[in-house]
């Protein structure tokens, strides 16, 4: 390969790898949920058993996954639309990919306890 042509992984490259995972997991989350639901016209009772499953911790760790996954497919899109759509996006890439970051541990941070509550007072008490 001549060189200069090998893409080396930047920053960029695994923004793009992080917006296509959670964009598959998002994907895969509505594709249950519509699944799910749907199963209440065919047996209410398997329909309140698997409610029943979404009570448990490990779900609820998933949920605050979940929260994770769109929250970055969605400040990593509006940083993709603002690379594409102004001109100088380009150049500015990298910063906003790392403002987009830190602007997400923020939410997370913020998102912990209201969404791993029943988790938390499951393990360890109310």
């Amino acid at each position: 390969m001549p060189a200069g042509t090998l893409y080396r992984g930047r920053e960029g490259m695994w923004s793009w790898v992080a917006h296509r995972v959670t964009g598959v997991l998002i994907f895969f989350f509505l594709f249950v949920h519509v699944l799910d639901t749907a199963l209440v016209r065919v047996s209410p009772e398997a329909y309140d058993n698997v409610v029943a499953t979404y009570k448990t911790p490990i779900v609820n760790v998933m949920e605050y996954g979940l929260v994770a996954a769109i929250l970055f497919h969605a400040l990593n899109g509006l940083r993709v639309i603002a690379v594409d759509f102004w001109s100088k996006g380009p150049k500015y890439q990298k910063q906003m990919l790392w403002t987009v970051v830190g602007v997400w541990v923020v939410l997370m941070a913020g998102a912990f306890y209201p969404v791993l509550q029943h988790t938390l007072r499951t393990l360890f008490g109310s």
